[in-house]
């Protein structure tokens, strides 16, 4: 079966799936153009500024350059407002649509299509249907789900029936709303499903979604989850995919089907039935859990960081632990208040440096018979013989001076035999009393992926795929994020399981299922390591950048750093709700941060 996308009304050359480039861009353009004009915008701001510091006497034109400055910032956001919303080549066809013209160009065509203006139909000899083939192509009201817009916007007339109607939309299912899930479910929404070329459906068993580098924060209490998790059925419906809650449990791949579990709330009352879903085109990004070697008392006393719920769990724990500390009628016991991290990787590091600061926030709200200094203490704990061991060594230097300034007790070279309601065990004979416990140690693939239909996996149930990001044994499944083992060309080992790697391999399927919809070949996917950064909380943020002009990596620790590493949940932030409302966004929570405690206190 062709899936040819074509639109009726549009010549196929305007809106050919296989056709890379969506409104006369590509998709991710423009941002980048955005950024660069945010940048100008800055910068103006920045001469503004320093114009108004170092003037020392004030003069009457200072107040006018400052106007002219700010004049120009607006013009920028004007300007590259337009190149987004528009295309590169439509800011000249939006002034002819707005002051009129008799001949406008096919792309002022497509904007006053996509803006509910009217498009004669031509049948094979050229000429027009003047009455009931004119089609209206309306843009989605944003309070209106499809099903139910008017049926006469998706009704064909019957004497243009199969004379270039529109052909049945390709189905897409993309199984998990982590970052890289989400990321492409609402990038292909707003391109292929608001043509309505193709039918976009999210499946994911939660409710809200929370970017996973943040869960240390949560955890820590330095971040309100309220603040940052996404509704996914709100989402769904601003961005034109389908969201059905569910979690996978099946595959056929001989019927295209998805099997997915019954869900119930928290009365165990059904919520969805066990049913399946057809798909074309599979996109398998569940991510990753936590992998606990099978340690003794692991699950039953560590509680991991893998979802939000986890992490604010762990925060009331805390919380709870110096309430209780505080309230009772003897000392406070050794271990009550201490804290031991397993795995000393980014997230475990990064919540010993959060801890240390949130822990005494906690005890500043009134808890006066607690002592910060005495009756708390983190332990973090790594098998390898130095923390953070994927990451340069100058990174893993840098961050072990930190804590050990801020008093974190870190043991490298050592694992932990058992862990027990009281604290740890480790292999050397140690035992480290601690009644809080974060299991951050290792990651693998869910366990339903083992056994899907067949599809190879490796040792840590991630699906074995391609460059082209397919699956190894079926062209019609794809697989990314953590549970994806991507081969990595020059490396023996696949891609590692990062929030960038995610991003980029939503990207790139962003522009390859338009391809594989026109039955066009798919481009491999290229992996670029732009570095590693870790947050230290408020006091530092440390890491490495990939300098592509000179082809090494370089250190940046302090402010710059912290801007970097504070970029990358923009990003994730702009792919899902775009430039403004980001902004926007951004400048509430500063805001409204001023009128809450430092620190999450329930």
């Amino acid at each position: 079966m062709s899936h040819s996308g074509q639109r009726t009304g549009l010549n196929a050359a305007d809106t050919a799936p296989g056709d890379e480039h969506f409104d006369g861009r590509e998709p991710g353009e423009g941002l980048g153009i955005y950024l660069i004009g945010l940048g100008l915008a800055t910068l103006l701001t920045i001469v503004s500024f320093f114009i108004a510091r170092t003037t020392l006497v004030w003069q009457p034109s200072i107040p006018v350059a400052l106007a002219v400055l700010a004049i120009a910032q607006m013009g920028v956001h004007l300007v590259f407002f337009l190149h987004i919303t528009t295309g590169p080549d439509n800011i000249n066809n939006v002034m002819a649509l707005a002051f009129g013209g008799a001949d406008r160009p096919a792309a002022s065509r497509r904007f006053a299509l996509d803006h509910g203006e009217h498009e004669p139909q031509h049948d094979a000899y050229g000429s027009d249907h003047a009455d009931a083939a004119l089609t209206i192509v309306a843009p989605r009201s944003r309070h209106m789900p499809d099903a139910r817009a008017p049926a006469a916007l998706n009704e064909v007339p019957a004497h243009c029936a199969g004379k270039g109607s529109r052909p049945a939309p390709h189905r897409v299912v993309i199984v998990g709303g982590g970052a890289a899930g989400l990321e492409l479910a609402t990038r292909l929404g707003n391109t292929l499903g608001k043509r309505r070329v193709a039918e976009i459906t999210l499946i994911e068993r939660n409710r809200t979604h929370l970017w996973k580098p943040l869960l240390h924060a949560v955890a820590a209490g330095s971040m309100d989850p309220g603040q940052h998790e996404l509704n996914y059925l709100a989402q769904a419906h601003w961005h034109h995919f389908r969201y059905r809650l569910g979690e996978l449990i099946g595959l056929d791949r001989a019927s295209k089907q998805v099997h997915l579990a019954a869900m119930q709330d928290e009365d165990g009352k059904e919520i969805t039935a066990q049913r399946s879903l057809h798909y074309d085109t599979l996109v398998i990004a569940v991510g990753s859990v936590t992998n606990d070697f099978g340690t003794p008392g692991a699950a039953e006393h560590a509680i991991p960081l893998e979802t939000a719920e986890q992490a604010v769990r762990f925060n009331r724990r805390l919380v709870n632990a110096c309430i209780r500390a505080d309230a009772q009628a003897g000392p406070v016991r050794p271990g009550q208040i201490h804290v031991a991290i397993i795995g000393a990787g980014a997230t475990g590091t990064e919540l010993a440096a959060e801890l240390h600061q949130t822990a005494r926030e906690i005890v500043a709200y009134g808890l006066d018979r607690v002592d910060p200094e005495r009756d708390v203490r983190i332990f973090l704990v790594e098998a390898a013989d130095r923390i953070l061991p994927a990451l340069p060594e100058r990174i893993s230097d840098a961050t072990l001076k930190l804590l050990n300034a801020l008093g974190v007790e870190v043991r490298t070279g050592v694992r932990v035999n058992e862990v027990t309601a009281d604290g740890l065990r480790l292999a050397n004979g140690d035992l480290l009393p601690a009644e809080l416990v974060v299991w951050s140690a290792g990651i693998k693939a869910p366990t339903s992926l083992r056994n899907l239909d067949g599809l190879e996996t490796n040792q840590l149930n991630q699906l074995v795929v391609s460059q082209t990001l397919q699956t190894t044994l079926d062209r019609d499944i794809f697989a990314i994020g953590d549970c994806a083992a991507c081969p990595r060309e020059g490396h023996a080992t696949p891609i590692p399981p990062r929030a960038q790697a995610a991003h980029q391999q939503a990207s790139h399927l962003l522009k390859q299922i338009p391809r594989r919809i026109a039955e066009t070949p798919l481009q491999p996917f290229v992996y670029r390591d732009f570095g590693s950064l870790v947050s230290l909380g408020e006091y530092t943020t440390v890491g490495s950048l990939m300098g592509f002009l000179v082809g090494k990596s370089f250190f940046v620790e302090g402010y710059f750093a912290r801007l970097m590493y504070r970029s990358l949940y923009v990003m994730h932030e702009i792919a899902l709700y775009g430039g403004w409302k980001t902004l926007l966004g951004t400048l509430a929570q500063g805001l409204a941060r001023r009128s809450r405690p430092l620190v999450k206190l329930h």
